[in-house]
């Protein structure tokens, strides 16, 4: 079989995993598992506590990158649950407060309620940005599957009407995404953060990787810089990187760099080094079996180094940075 088809097959396989909630409650609580792919996660996750992230975001910092810090989490469904993960954020926006005002806060709504209650979330969505408000900090939402981007979309509105510190996340890959862009741009403030997307969908309601997607994805970005928004160039698409950084008009406009912890941090060192504005996207708590499967599953020879590092340990990911 074509190598690469048969990776396009583990990759999709690897997603209906990440989705399978027994499998990801079976490794959270295995006294076993849990520590040996925890292991493998620490590529991309700076750890399992918020200590661990700051610790991560100070170094970082210390190197002259730009930092997002997210609570790791999604699909919560309980109304406890989403309440520990509110009360978990609002820490992580107090500890950001005092010593770094400057990091983004990042968050899935589906992780504090939006697969529970559309108005439990919007509660939590309205304390959080309230708070971060008050500490100086951005909110930045992120995009889910295709089925929550309505509610995901409305709740991103009707905060928008109340707080200009809260941005939100658009996919390139959904054909509805340039009509989506075009009304926030009209109506609502903050940062926008342009990703590819990473989640499976069903055929015919998203445009695969290809050169179109790639287009799509700079038309996006240019629209967000005739309207004056700061705008996350969310990728490690070195194409559109090219793009980006050899163009004189992103460098006085305000765009940012983003790329994900632990991928291709050698790429990211080159473009800080270059004068780009370069943000980490850093995450940390015990929910990090879907956003390992994920970053598996976008480039599927990570499996030889996750392998690896659950069987013998890794080299710490700050210090290719």
């Amino acid at each position: 079989m074509n190598d690469s088809l048969t990776e396009l097959a583990f990759a999709d396989a690897l997603k209906s995993v990440a989705r399978n909630l027994q499998l990801k409650q079976y490794v959270q609580q295995s006294a076993e598992w849990y520590p040996i792919l925890l292991r493998a996660a620490e590529r991309f996750v700076t750890g399992d506590v918020l200590e661990q992230g700051l610790s991560c975001r100070d170094a970082l910092d210390a190197k002259g990158y730009r930092t997002s810090l997210e609570y790791i989490g999604e699909n919560t469904l309980t109304e406890a649950e989403c309440t520990q993960a509110f009360l978990e954020f609002s820490r992580l926006i107090k500890a950001c407060a005092k010593d770094r005002p400057g990091t983004r806060i990042s968050l899935d709504l589906s992780h504090i309620g939006l697969s529970v209650d559309e108005d439990l979330a919007y509660r939590h969505l309205l304390g959080l940005a309230g708070q971060a408000e008050e500490a100086g900090l951005e909110l930045v939402i992120s995009m889910e599957e295709s089925a929550k981007t309505d509610a995901i979309l409305k709740l991103h509105r009707k905060i928008s009407a109340q707080f200009t510190n809260v941005g939100i996340t658009l996919q390139a890959q959904l054909p509805r995404t340039m009509e989506d862009l075009e009304r926030i741009l009209s109506d609502s403030p903050g940062t926008i953060r342009i990703v590819k997307g990473a989640y499976q969908e069903l055929e015919g309601h998203y445009i695969p990787r290809s050169e179109m997607l790639t287009s799509r994805y700079i038309q996006l970005v240019d629209l967000c810089i005739q309207a004056g928004r700061p705008v996350s160039v969310a990728t490690h698409d070195e194409t559109i990187l090219r793009h980006i950084t050899s163009n004189e008009t992103y460098r006085v406009s305000a765009v940012e760099l983003e790329m994900l912890y632990g991928i291709r941090p050698n790429l990211s060192r080159q473009m800080k080094d270059d004068g780009f504005p370069i943000r980490i996207y850093l995450t940390y708590g015990e929910e990090w079996f879907l956003y390992l499967c994920h970053r598996i599953a976008e480039h599927p020879p990570n499996i030889y180094d996750a392998v690896t590092r659950s069987i013998q340990g890794g080299t710490d990911t700050i210090k290719q940075y």
